[in-house]
């Protein structure tokens, strides 16, 4: 399953509507973000864990991300 968290990754990152969506609810609510990204893999039928979205973002080196980590810290 750890590929589908990269798969997911890039298809929230290609979506402005999820990207903006889940940095708003990261500011205010790390894991809640965290299980809509996992909701969200769900529904698109690229089931993922709490600590494959974890794990993928941690091993991403790219300003977006580390951006985003840096804000959702508190649930990562």
């Amino acid at each position: 399953m750890s590929s589908n968290a990269a798969v997911l990754y890039e298809r929230i990152q290609n979506d402005p509507g999820h990207t903006k969506a889940l940095f708003r609810q990261a500011l205010q609510d790390p894991q809640g973000a965290l299980k809509a990204i996992c909701d969200l893999g769900h529904s698109m039928g690229l089931p993922v864990t709490l600590d494959e979205v974890k794990a993928h973002l941690a091993s991403l080196d790219d300003d977006d991300t580390k951006q985003w980590v840096v804000k959702a810290r508190g649930g990562l």
